[in-house]
């Protein structure tokens, strides 16, 4: 019997995690494997979701060397790249970060648009809802940091800003 996680569980399971003392979390069922894992850094924290199956023989495993691999890459990147930011837009919920407001349409902001504090940036769904998402500062986008359709925390970095 293959018990499915809703996503209103698997967000309650965020939270318990994230407020516990657990750096990682794997849960295995008949074949299905939903693995968490908290990732934190001087701006950004976040919990990375590796593989999650309705069908267990179709789910994907991220084997240990190519998870290390990623973050030397991402870590030496960061260190060749400082974007000047004086301004991190926070998500203000735990949800589901969308860039645009349907999948064919163009995403609400992209690198370099310049935005002011009523510009809707993203979509963050949560329990169904849909909530947009305002710059609230007037500036410059310089990195986007989230993936359309990635699972974001309360309080996540999504975009961050150059201020004028």
């Amino acid at each position: 019997m293959f018990i499915l996680l809703k996503l209103e569980d698997i967000q309650a399971l965020i939270q318990a995690i994230d407020q516990s003392s657990l750096d990682e979390f794997i849960y295995e069922h008949e074949g299905s494997k939903i693995k968490l894992r908290k990732k934190s850094n001087h701006h950004e924290h976040k919990k990375v979701m590796t593989s999650v199956s309705a069908e267990p023989e179709k789910y994907e495993e991220v084997s240990e060397r190519e998870q290390i691999k990623e973050q030397e890459n991402h870590s030496s990147s960061e260190k060749e790249e400082t974007i000047a930011f004086d301004h991190e837009i926070l998500s203000p919920m735990v949800g589901t970060f969308y860039h645009s407001s349907t999948p064919d349409s163009a995403p609400f902001v992209s690198l370099g648009d310049k935005v002011n504090e009523k510009t809707v940036v993203c979509i963050v769904e949560a329990m169904k809802l849909f909530n947009e998402i305002e710059a609230d500062v007037e500036g410059e986008v310089v990195e986007i940091l989230a993936e359309n359709g990635e699972l974001v925390e309360y309080g996540q970095p999504l975009f961050r800003v150059k201020t004028k």
